[in-house]
């Protein structure tokens, strides 16, 4: 099994960082191949930032999708930029960060909270959450105040300030499951989910270990409706 994982950052250090998780995730006989675009914002943090994003992203996915050397794709962002664009022109699963971590949060308590960046993404992630029908199923999405940057070079920081808001989440929201709602914050989890003592997920490693459950199941989305493949054109 072999599965490419694109940061749709160009942040080599980030890039480095979801390696080094994605690698202690995987099981041992799954190969994983993480790459970034060479354009685009060094982080994203706003849909402008993901309007540049998604092109460069996309060629990605062709590029792999042709060379028919991966089972399955995916994009590593929990703002799932580009996914549904993808899935149209992939023969091959491809996953985001977010629908599949919500998912899994739906098993395992009644009620999840969504960490994420700054307060400007929180309306972006209700309104995704709203889009997939589980505003009920929501505590709350709260910000940590620390940039994508900051999240990715300050693990211990990160960490205290997220188990801070965690603890809020719970006894002030009622969340049950908590989501580290950044590709910034992988490797995070487990630090928290031992001390809070219940579920937290980190969207990458949840993703990997999915996308090798789909891949042995020998599923990939459907190409009908949805992700019908594009009508051919010239595009100038």
């Amino acid at each position: 099994m072999k599965i490419l994982i694109i940061n749709p950052n160009t942040s080599e250090d980030m890039t480095e960082k979801i390696r080094a998780v994605a690698h202690t995730a995987k099981r041992d006989d799954c190969t994983v191949v993480v790459t970034c675009p060479d354009r685009g914002p060094i982080t994203i943090e706003s849909s402008y930032d993901e309007a540049y994003a998604i092109g460069p992203t996309i060629d990605l996915v062709k590029q792999a999708t042709e060379e028919g050397d991966y089972d399955a794709i995916i994009l590593a962002c929990f703002c799932e930029i580009g996914v549904e664009a993808a899935r149209e022109i992939s023969t091959i699963p491809v996953l985001g960060l977010e629908e599949p971590t919500l998912a899994t949060a739906l098993l395992l308590g009644e009620k999840f909270g969504v960490m994420t960046e700054q307060r400007p993404r929180v309306a972006m992630k209700k309104r995704h959450v709203r889009r997939y029908g589980l505003l009920k199923r929501m505590a709350s999405i709260r910000p940590l105040e620390l940039s994508v940057a900051e999240l990715a070079a300050d693990p211990e920081g990160t960490k205290a300030a997220g188990m801070k808001l965690a603890q809020r989440m719970i006894e002030e929201d009622g969340a049950e499951v908590i989501i580290m709602g950044c590709a910034a914050m992988a490797g995070y989890s487990d630090d928290l989910e031992r001390e809070l003592k219940i579920p937290v997920l980190d969207p990458l490693k949840v993703t990997l270990k999915l996308t090798e459950a789909i891949v042995d199941l020998g599923l990939s989305h459907s190409r009908i409706g949805l992700y019908a493949p594009p009508t051919p054109k010239e595009f100038k």
